[in-house]
């Protein structure tokens, strides 16, 4: 039985701050260099190298949004744009894991006080990962909590963390099914070896299986805090009060814009001193190049700055006092959406380019061409699924995405 319900104002003076969002962002551009080497390794393992988990804890750039009380950044939306841009240029698989840790640690933000301190009190740095997918779990509640059971897909980055979240269906208080979220540390959870992917191939995204695992009443919570909510303090974090599942694609498609990036840069360092076996001429050379080259530049812009609007839009809704509406939801999620459409763009683009040398698994191209292609068959990236949503209620139609 815990005694303790509260971080004492001792232990809230020891935690260290992690950093400021500025120099969160510094380190993560600084690990940048050892990922890209490391991509290789990542990838035979199939999930980023022991340095590496190393490396996110040492740095802190997970912490983004982690409270300032466990010695978080209460970081601003932007800076995870540029902390995941930064990682996903150098390793798209690592970026992909690390995308998880920064946003379930902003979804722990929602727990109830007692769960935050079980993950963080101890061991401030701690790895989250999770999976968000609740009609293949079940849970039921017994006194004290819920048993939960079930098998959860694509589990990114969960070989590395130390706690992982799900979701099931359970009975509500009114008796209709309710979308309720599970925090489990990872004694209590069975990680099945199932990653062997053709993209992202290190991110370690296995399959995850519970089999009647008790947690507490207060690991666990709904879908609706999920949700906007009211600043419950003058000066509250706004990434505390923002509508986490809509975020949660803005983060997803600044990985894929990273990796768009990353993709375009490595082309342009090739074809700088390509000849063309044909024609013994110089690729540079060609017209056609520069048309794909400034074609895929120009993706490359509009995605990042269709990702920044959709962060200065909630910042600014948030920090005026009020919360989003369905359409301003829709639209930053499908914004988002659109502007991983825009990197796929680009990537396809320099892959079209880059003629036969590209396909060898020897030629980081090819990595970058299979992550963009794993990375947009995630349901944030899904074109059809995000347009439906914002333009059914610009037309004055009721939002269809219970997550939003």
């Amino acid at each position: 039985m815990r005694t303790q319900t509260a971080l004492s104002h001792e232990e809230m003076s020891a935690i260290e701050c992690v950093g400021t969002p500025e120099e969160l962002v510094e380190r993560a551009r600084g690990l940048a260099p050892a990922l890209r080497e490391r991509a290789v390794e990542t990838e035979a393992l199939r999930q980023p190298p022991e340095a590496t988990r190393q490396d996110i804890q040492r740095t802190g750039i997970h912490r983004l949004f982690q409270p300032a009380r466990f010695g978080g950044a209460d970081a601003p939306f932007r800076a995870a744009v540029d902390v995941m841009t930064a990682l996903g240029q150098a390793c798209g698989s690592t970026a992909w894991a690390v995308v998880q840790n920064i946003s379930h640690n902003s979804m722990m933000c929602r727990w109830p006080l007692e769960a935050q301190e079980d993950v963080w009190r101890s061991n401030p740095a701690a790895l989250l990962s999770g999976i968000l997918i609740p009609n293949i779990g079940r849970a039921r509640r017994v006194d004290g909590g819920y048993v939960l059971s079930g098998r959860w897909p694509f589990v990114s980055g969960v070989s590395l963390a130390d706690w992982a979240l799900f979701t099931a269906f359970t009975p509500g208080p009114d008796g209709q099914e309710e979308d309720r979220h599970f925090l489990v540390p990872k004694g209590d959870y069975q990680i099945l070896d199932t990653w062997y992917a053709m993209g992202l191939k290190g991110s370690a995204s296995h399959d995850v299986s519970l089999d009647e695992v008790f947690v507490p009443e207060h690991r666990t919570t709904t879908i609706d805090n999920m949700r906007a909510r009211e600043a419950r303090y003058p000066g509250e974090p706004i990434n505390l009060r923002a509508p986490l599942y809509c975020m949660f694609g803005v983060f997803i498609g600044s990985t894929a814009l990273g990796i768009a990036e990353g993709a375009v840069q490595t082309y342009l360092e090739q074809v700088r001193g390509r000849i063309s076996r044909a024609s013994s001429r110089a690729v540079t050379d060609f017209s056609t190049q520069h048309v794909k080259v400034a074609e895929a530049l120009a993706n490359l812009k509009a995605a990042r700055l269709l990702i920044y609007g959709a962060c200065d839009q909630m910042t600014e809704i948030l920090e005026s006092g009020r919360l989003p509406t369905d359409e301003e939801r829709a639209r930053c999620r499908a914004e988002a959406t659109f502007a991983g459409q825009l990197s796929t763009r680009a990537v396809n683009i320099v892959w079209d380019a880059a003629g036969g040398g590209a396909i060898y698994d020897r030629n980081p191209l090819s990595r970058y061409f299979c992550d963009m292609s794993a990375a947009n068959r995630h349901i944030t990236q899904n074109w059809d699924v995000s347009a439906i949503t914002h333009g059914r209620v610009v037309l004055g139609l009721p939002i269809d995405n219970p997550t939003l």
